[in-house]
């Protein structure tokens, strides 16, 4: 069994983390409640990207197309002023 927790205590810990993100984005964009927001985090093979992944970020706004911030660190490494930036032209 504990070699199975291991791997649901990381789910846990990366779903806690996309929802700081994605409520710092709602924050930063000050969202309402019609729009959406989701954080994946996606393998990236290029050496600058920290801890070898990227967090990726799109923002649904009703009446409007898809837009996405990528940020070259997975979701551990982010901080919010890391989402800030990344998402203050969206």
């Amino acid at each position: 069994m504990g070699l199975f927790s291991l791997g649901r205590r990381r789910d846990s810990e990366t779903a806690i983390t996309s929802r700081h993100i994605a409520g710092q984005v709602r924050t930063v964009l000050q969202l309402g409640e019609d729009d959406a927001v989701t954080v994946s985090q996606i393998d990236c093979g290029d050496p600058a990207c920290a801890g070898g992944a990227e967090t990726v970020i799109l923002v649904m706004r009703k009446g409007h197309k898809t837009r996405a911030a990528k940020i070259s660190k997975a979701m551990s490494f982010v901080a919010d002023e890391d989402v800030a930036e990344a998402v203050r032209l969206l």
